[in-house]
């Protein structure tokens, strides 16, 4: 069965569809998370001691047998119990055989949800679960979330125009949790009014897709891996694709190898930064570091970006492993 979208999922549940097993993945955290909740919601729709049969459960530790336990147990005044089973990329093979065993007889009276960000699709246990109730929560692009953040407003009763609402979209960035953040707290710095106005964005949204960007491209050319690792962190944890920061990266280093050649060429400072536009304050310390980088080193680095791009896309390890591993090896020292 091919991977389902989060629509398709709304849609059953709307017909009061529920499955035994779903396996919600993706770097979407808000709509992911919003989506277990809907199915918790329908599975236990006259649930009274719904606190008793709504269990999540990390499988950190590596033992596959708590999800189990839990999902064989009896519900309590219930038709079903409802089980989140999260952290269970790193299981060790005999306790994905664990779980496996579990998903070719699932226990009838519970509804277990298999959440994650993203997982090695070439493992058995990965396979069986893209095979069932699959959902995957990708990264929303500008005009999907211009579309959800206008109908996330009007549920707050706010208006916005379409080129304030645009801004606002471009300064939150990709994940929808930092929009919905946003979007709520402008909507009560709007009032007694109710519309959002572009001082108002300005002065109160923060800048998380230009500055976390800019930072981690900093970090990384000033050879700081600790700083660039805490970034990429953040910038995961915060929905960005995988994809899209190693092209960030890969465009990085390619204006680098850009302004190296132009400077080998005795090329002057103002005509390196009109062919790779640089802001002001930046300038100075680009310069010093096209001053320390080895030309040969730069073309292996550039290299190493191609062939991490072609990992995640021939799935190779998961995206985030093969992004982390790319920062890593690009700031040895």
């Amino acid at each position: 069965m091919p991977v389902r979208r989060p629509k398709d999922l709304t849609q059953a549940l709307k017909q009061g569809t529920i499955e035994p097993v779903y396996f919600l993945f993706g770097p979407e955290t808000y709509l992911r998370d919003q989506a277990a909740r809907a199915i918790a919601d329908e599975a236990m729709r006259d649930t009274l001691l719904r606190e008793f049969n709504d269990i999540s459960i990390s499988l950190a530790d590596g033992n596959a047998h708590t999800a189990v336990a839990e999902a064989e147990q009896l519900p309590m005044m219930s038709s079903r119990r409802m089980i989140r089973v999260t952290d269970f990329a790193k299981l060790d093979e005999d306790n994905e055989g664990i779980l496996l065993e579990y998903l070719e007889r699932p226990v009838e009276t519970s509804v277990v949800v298999f959440v994650a960000s993203d997982i090695d699709k070439r493992k058995k246990f990965a396979k069986t679960l893209m095979q069932g109730a699959a959902f995957e929560f990708a990264p929303l692009n500008d005009g999907e979330l211009t579309a959800w953040a206008r109908a996330h407003l009007k549920e707050l009763k706010t208006e916005v125009e379409a080129d304030v609402l645009r801004r606002i979209v471009e300064l939150a960035g990709s994940d929808v949790r930092t929009l919905s953040n946003e979007l709520n707290k402008l909507s009560a710095a709007a009032l007694p009014s109710g519309k959002i106005t572009m001082d108002l964005v300005e002065a109160l949204v923060g800048r998380s897709r230009e500055l976390m960007n800019w930072d981690l491209t900093d970090q990384m050319l000033a050879r700081n891996r600790p700083r660039a690792l805490q970034v990429l962190e953040q910038l995961l944890d915060d929905g960005a694709p995988p994809v899209m920061l190693i092209g960030l990266i890969g465009s990085t280093y390619r204006r680098l190898a850009l302004a190296q050649t132009l400077l080998s060429q005795g090329a002057s400072t103002r005509d390196i930064f009109r062919q790779v536009p640089m802001p002001p304050f930046k300038q100075q310390s680009y310069l010093a570091t096209l001053s320390r980088t080895d030309g040969k080193m730069l073309a292996r680095q550039i290299a190493r970006i191609a062939a991490a791009d072609l990992g995640i896309k021939t799935s190779k390890a998961t995206p985030r492993m093969q992004v982390e591993m790319l920062v890593i090896e690009l700031t040895a020292n």
